[in-house]
């Protein structure tokens, strides 16, 4: 006899480093390339049987690789085109260990906390940008 067994789980996301609901409503859908980024860092990889995804985290800061349309983490020393910001990944994503592209919100209009940005974040690293965001 099979007995199916239901189990919830609630996770509740991390949103520190928004300074404001201001732009949260006009989002932009990206495409995250996952070998871009770190583990430990950018998202959190499963240890719970019970919930076999990963967790990308809110609030890492991105921009657009140039030759693939896809997203990358921002670094202002690169030369793909993630030295440009493009914006904040709004909210966090679960997706399969095996997953090579994540889809994404990007906050590119809004008030970010740096403080509290995951992987840290310097303004002053930012010298082009396509994003409108205040910074507090």
């Amino acid at each position: 006899m099979l007995q199916p067994i239901t189990t919830q789980l609630n996770v509740t996301a991390n949103i520190e480093w928004l300074g404001g609901r201001h732009g949260t409503d006009d989002t932009d859908t990206i495409t995250l390339d996952i070998a871009k980024f770190t583990t430990g860092i950018h998202y959190t990889p499963s240890t719970d049987s019970r919930q076999p995804y990963s967790l990308f985290k809110s609030g890492v800061p991105v921009g657009k690789i140039t030759a693939s349309g896809l997203y990358g983490p921002f670094d202002k020393a690169a030369t793909d085109g993630r030295q440009v910001l493009a914006g904040f990944v709004m909210a966090e994503t679960l997706f399969a260990p095996t997953a090579t592209k994540i889809p994404a919100a990007l906050l590119w209009h809004g008030i970010v906390r740096v403080a509290k940005v995951p992987g840290g974040f310097n303004p002053a690293d930012v010298t082009t940008t396509n994003a409108q965001i205040r910074y507090v």
